[in-house]
This record gives structure tokens, sequence and C-alpha cells, in this order.
């Protein structure tokens, strides 16, 4: 079956707005390194997050929270220097924004200062309204985050589906507005009613990509790690598993051991 794609040598902003306005769908990924953003890049990918998740997935916290603007930019730069044609987004991680909009200019522009990358995403709505406008001021694209927002856990104290009743989706449409009027180039929803989530991604004009939000929405984004079967423990509705390497891999060392335990490898073709 052929699916309508526009071919970009470099995605930029606009391309995504471009991609909603002819009703093609933004497929994005999560990427922390250089040689799983080159696989991701080469494969076609249209936008990669260098997202806070790296807190969960590169270092093993249990929440988003404890990951620092230096480890932010180190995985950044790495994934940077890996892409030819993706469009490279950065979250600003607990911390850096929140609060204080002067820190927030200088959190982003620290990023795309030092990593290179072509965006910033920030988490919340009416609350952030000051650090996305004062990042604007500078030049540097942002992307809103709404719904399940990872570093409000500990506020929610659960990781369940938000906005099921009607005054949280209303607050959450409104705040999807007033991102998209402080300039926001695009909007993630996250863990939301798909019914809402294609109520909002209708409204607005910017683009709008669900991450367990429905397919009412303009673009879809997962964790690589758990899209590619690496993590195994986590496996939310919205997750489709597209291979297994979990097993795959730890098979793999078994294996290994197992020739080497055996005197099997290396044989006389893999040496000197």
């Amino acid at each position: 079956m052929s699916v309508a794609k526009k071919e970009f040598k470099k995605v930029t902003t606009h391309s995504l707005q471009e991609m909603k306005t002819a009703g093609e769908k933004i497929a994005m990924l999560t990427a922390y390194d250089y040689t799983m953003a080159k696989i991701l890049d080469q494969g076609g990918i249209d936008v990669l997050l260098v997202g806070d998740s790296a807190s969960n997935v590169m270092h093993g916290h249990e929440t988003t929270l404890p990951i620092t603007l230096d480890q932010m930019i180190y995985h950044a730069a790495s994934v940077v220097r890996a892409v030819d044609r993706a469009l490279v987004i950065v979250d600003l991680p607990f911390g850096t924004y929140q609060g204080n909009s002067k820190e927030a200019l200088k959190s982003a522009i620290r990023i795309m200062k030092e990593s290179g990358a072509h965006a910033v995403k920030l988490e919340g709505g009416n609350e952030i309204k000051e650090s996305i406008e004062r990042i604007l001021t500078a030049g540097i694209p942002v992307m809103g985050h709404l719904g399940l927002t990872p570093q409000s856990i500990y506020k929610f104290g659960t990781y369940n589906v938000r906005a099921k009743e009607e005054e949280e989706a209303k607050e959450l449409l409104e705040n999807a507005h007033i991102l998209q009027k402080a300039g926001c180039f695009a909007l993630v929803l996250e863990k939301i009613p798909a019914k809402l989530a294609k109520q909002v991604a209708s409204e607005l004009n910017i683009p709008v990509i669900g991450i367990g939000a429905g397919n009412g929405v303009d673009g879809q984004v997962l964790v690589t790690h758990d899209m590619m079967g690496m993590t195994h423990e986590f496996n939310p509705r919205f997750l489709r598993r597209y291979l297994n390497l979990y097993d795959e891999m730890k098979g793999a060392t078994e294996r290994y051991i197992h020739d080497i335990k055996t005197k099997d490898f290396p044989n006389d073709k893999e040496q000197y």
C-alpha cells in the first residue's frame, strides 16, 4: 500500500507544519547516543527526541527527575553528530526552566550552543508560558508537552491516563491553545483519551504528536528502547514492540560466552 510522503532532504519545524497540512503523519522516536541515532536517521525517521527518558533508559533512574542539563547536552551532542536528515529536539530537564524564565532561556541556549540541536521541549501549560516566550526571543524553537508529564510524577503520584474527567480535559484543551499562541511549533500529548487528543489536533494549527493518545493526532512518538524490545518490564497499552532485542541480545551474549568457554572462539579463520 502506498503512503503519502514528501521527501525532505532535511526535516525542519517548517517541514512538520507542511506534513500536518498535507495530512502526512509524523514519525518520531527517542535517541540518546550516536550509534542508535545513526540507524534511526538512516531508516528515515522524521524527528529524534533526546528525551529526559534517558534518565530511566540510559542511567537507570526510577524517574526522569535526576538527569542533569550537562547529561542531556552530552546525549544530544552525540545524537546530532549522527544525524543527516531528522529534526533533533531536546528535553529541558527538571529544574532548568520551571518557575524561572531567565534560567529557562539560559538552559535552552546551552543546549543549542553546546549540542547543535534544533529545538527544545518543555513540559507544562500556562505555568511555563513565560519561559516559552523568553526562549523564543532567542530564536529557539519550542515544542510543548501536555497530558501525562513525567517531570511532575510526584505531584500526580501515578502514571495513569490524564484528562479523563471533564474539568481536567477542559484545562488541557485551554493549555494547548495557550502553548500554540505562545509560539510553540508543535505539541506532544501523552497518555490522554484518544477523543480528546483528536479534538486538540483538529483545533490547533500546529502539529500534535501523540504517545498513548490515539490515532487522531498528527504523528506518533515512542521510546526507541521500548519499541525495539530492549526493555521488557514496561508494557503499557499504547506500546507496540517491533522487535524483541532483549531476548535476541541476551541469547547472543549466551552464545558468545559458550563459544569462549568451549574454546570454539576464536577459530583458525578468526586469528592472525
